[in-house]
């Protein structure tokens, strides 16, 4: 399945909470969007692997994108190595997409930016025709790609954007989709311990994190991201 976007966060729940309103928007557009998760969040303190599964197929739904697998690797214990990195060459291959969407390359959970370094790391791997790698039960080797571009999304910490997208009238869908995780974030009613995301000011973190950088760029709201390469435009024009 050829995709345009493919996102991919260490956890279930890590595009929906950073990139959601960005993926939203671009299915309304006509493009085709996928998601992948590396682990099942199977070490996280609420809820279970089962039910992340079941949220994550249910925020799927809500945000539209065309496919969503797991990667089922080690929550917590995953590392950048060259099995992981060939896992991960095999989807990027399999589903060609021009452009990837990826962990913080900085941030409070060990995973994300050890996601984040292996997912980069893959997508220049891939791009390599001497690395030979085959699909599930494919007799023929695939072909190398390499994504056009990489975006690294903003998680926990306040990373300095490169590019800032206007996501005004796509917020509702993006929260729609994070509260499908109703096992991980706030609820009065729940008897689960308490964590750093199940807070109310996290939950609330979302729309005005969002409203603040929509602020800073004149609009209602935005998502950042940043870029391992000078971002190019063909005039000065093309930028608001």
């Amino acid at each position: 399945m050829k995709l345009d976007i493919l996102a991919i966060g260490a956890h279930p729940d890590d595009v929906e909470l950073s990139c959601g309103a960005t993926l939203a928007k671009e299915v309304s557009k006509g493009k085709k969007v996928g998601i992948i998760d590396l682990t099942r969040g199977e070490l996280g303190t609420r809820g279970t692997a089962d039910t992340r599964d079941e949220e994550a197929f249910n925020a799927a739904k809500i945000l539209g994108v065309h496919s969503r697998i797991n990667m089922r690797f080690a929550d917590g214990f995953f590392v950048n190595d060259k099995t992981h990195q060939l896992d991960i060459i095999k989807m990027i291959r399999y589903y060609q997409p021009e452009i990837i969407i990826c962990n913080a390359i900085d941030d409070r959970h060990i995973d994300h930016p050890k996601g984040s370094q292996l997912v980069s790391d893959a997508c220049f791997l891939s791009g390599l025709k001497k690395i030979e790698t085959f699909y599930s039960d494919e007799e023929q080797p695939q072909e190398p790609w390499r994504p056009k571009v990489v975006y690294h999304y903003i998680q926990w910490k306040d990373i300095q954007p490169d590019v800032v997208v206007d996501v005004t009238g796509f917020m509702e869908k993006k929260v729609e989709s994070v509260l499908a995780y109703k096992t991980q974030f706030f609820d009065p009613n729940s008897q689960e311990p308490e964590t750093p995301i199940s807070s109310k000011n996290f939950t609330d973190s979302v729309e005005y994190r969002a409203r603040n950088l929509g602020r800073l760029i004149g609009v209602e709201h935005a998502e950042g991201y940043t870029v391992e390469r000078f971002v190019a435009v063909d005039s000065l024009f093309d930028l608001k």
